[in-house]
């Protein structure tokens, strides 16, 4: 009786593994970050200054949800300054509810 070796049951489950994975392509989200320069002559009017920190979430000095966020802020241009305790995800969260929204820009600010 022959026997087959460890390393062809690995590769052949490791190739199996391989072929019946599905991989998942990771949205992006486009960052832009505040310059120095003049005022621009298209710049919304409208702007809201938005807080974000992992506990807290404040617009223009009210806490407030992300669902109540969204809701409030329609159009104009959105200003984030992060608190030093903010983490990837939660600027993730904020930014895809905030995305493609016509009228509507962001900026994190550093």
């Amino acid at each position: 009786m022959a026997m087959t070796p460890l390393i062809d049951v690995i590769f052949l489950l490791l190739l199996f593994f391989m072929l019946t994975s599905t991989f998942s392509k990771y949205g992006e989200i486009e960052l832009s970050n505040a310059t120095t320069g003049g005022a621009s002559t298209d710049a919304p009017q409208d702007r809201a200054f938005v807080q974000l920190g992992e506990d807290r979430l404040v617009l223009n000095g009210a806490p407030v949800t992300l669902d109540e966020l969204t809701a409030q802020v329609m159009t104009g241009q959105v200003l984030v300054a992060l608190d030093p305790d903010t983490t990837a995800q939660r600027l993730v969260d904020l930014l895809v509810l905030q995305r493609g929204r016509e009228g509507l820009s962001v900026l994190v600010l550093e």
